[in-house]
């Protein structure tokens, strides 16, 4: 079978440059295009990256695999999936969906004190394991272990955790802040860090169609804590970025000038399409990838391609854009389909 695109970028020779990312970061224009990814998945790294079959229980091997990965594809940093430090939660039936209500462990304030809360700390040690396997030119993206709402929904289970709201909110605040201090302590670990070159906070706040919690909700429990990520690594000198799936739309203003991220990542074409985002929201943060997932998938890869080089030309005068999807490359992307997105940039590069 032809694969004119995925050849193409595996025959390429990259050539990293963290600060080209920066300056997308910074709401200016990059001096080439340049791509955003949150992650791929294990059979694309391991294709990427020339290196065969990789022990993904291994966590140096994994970053070995996954950075050599980046690299070929044409990013210029890449993502850290930092192990050992997760809020351990309860077991959920698995299948083609997974209810947010299953798997609470935290119940009461009881069983709140009980919880065995994870320990940040330990996280330091991994970074000059991975320093010197960093690959010249490129930089560390740090991602938590999922976000302060995300967790804590986990932890409590979504219906729970509204009624919690309403009937407990003091307690409420108390898993909130719970889980909020010890990612905020993860992040500082992580921007003190001379390999990490940004963090993104990863925390899905809402639906299709509105936030998961009202607007004034996420505020009270869920966006100080955001607030102080994003400012612990604007204190390191380091940008943070937001992946956060869902309708954005009454929370944007508090995304750019409350919690002030450098960059916001996650765009579905069924709730606005990200060249419409970009239109709107470019010139105040930078916008990153965008291509609709489903596209993506279903699409063609000509298409796929069209698609790519026009969102880079719409971004070509001022800039703040990094081409990517819209969401992250699990396994069903076809692999063709994925290298045709990342080829519309890569084919222009000196």
């Amino acid at each position: 079978m032809s694969r004119p695109f995925l050849d193409r970028v595996m025959n390429h020779r990259p050539t990293p440059d963290f600060n080209q990312l920066l300056t997308v970061l910074a709401k200016r224009l990059p001096a080439r295009p340049t791509l955003f990814e949150f992650f791929l998945n294990a059979p694309l790294y391991e294709r990427l990256s020339g290196r065969g079959a990789t022990d993904w229980g291994r966590p140096e091997e994994r970053f070995r695999t996954v950075a050599a990965a980046f690299r070929q594809a044409g990013y210029d940093y890449v993502t850290v999936h930092v192990p050992g430090f997760e809020f351990p939660q309860g077991e959920r039936h698995q299948g083609a969906s997974v209810s947010m209500n299953e798997g609470a462990l935290i119940t009461d304030r009881a069983s709140f004190e009980r919880y065995p809360w994870p320990d940040p700390e330990p996280t330091a040690a991994f970074y000059p394991q991975i320093a010197p396997l960093m690959p010249d030119g490129m930089k560390g993206m740090v991602a938590g272990p999922c976000g302060v709402l995300e967790n804590t929904v986990a932890l409590v289970g979504y219906e729970a955790l509204c009624f919690l709201i309403a009937d407990d909110p003091e307690l409420a605040q108390e898993i909130f802040d719970a889980v909020g201090s010890r990612l905020l302590r993860y992040y500082e670990i992580a921007a003190a860090q001379d390999c990490v070159g940004f963090g993104i906070a990863n925390d899905d706040w809402g639906f299709k169609t509105q936030p998961m919690l009202a607007p004034a909700d996420l505020r009270r429990y869920v966006f100080p804590w955001h607030r102080r990520i994003a400012a612990a690594g604007h204190a390191a000198g380091k940008p943070v970025v937001l992946h956060s799936c869902g309708n954005a739309a009454e929370i944007w203003t508090d995304i750019i000038d409350d919690l002030r991220f450098d960059g916001k990542h996650s765009y579905e074409d069924t709730i606005s399409p990200v060249e419409q985002e970009y239109d709107r929201y470019g010139g105040r943060i930078a916008i990153l990838g965008g291509l609709d997932l489903d596209f993506v998938v279903r699409s063609t890869p000509e298409d796929v391609y069209r698609r790519a080089r026009a969102m880079l030309e719409r971004a070509a005068a001022k800039g703040a854009y990094a081409l990517g999807t819209g969401n992250s490359v699990p396994e069903y992307v076809p692999a063709e389909n994925y290298a045709a997105m990342t080829w519309a940039a890569l084919e222009t590069r000196p």
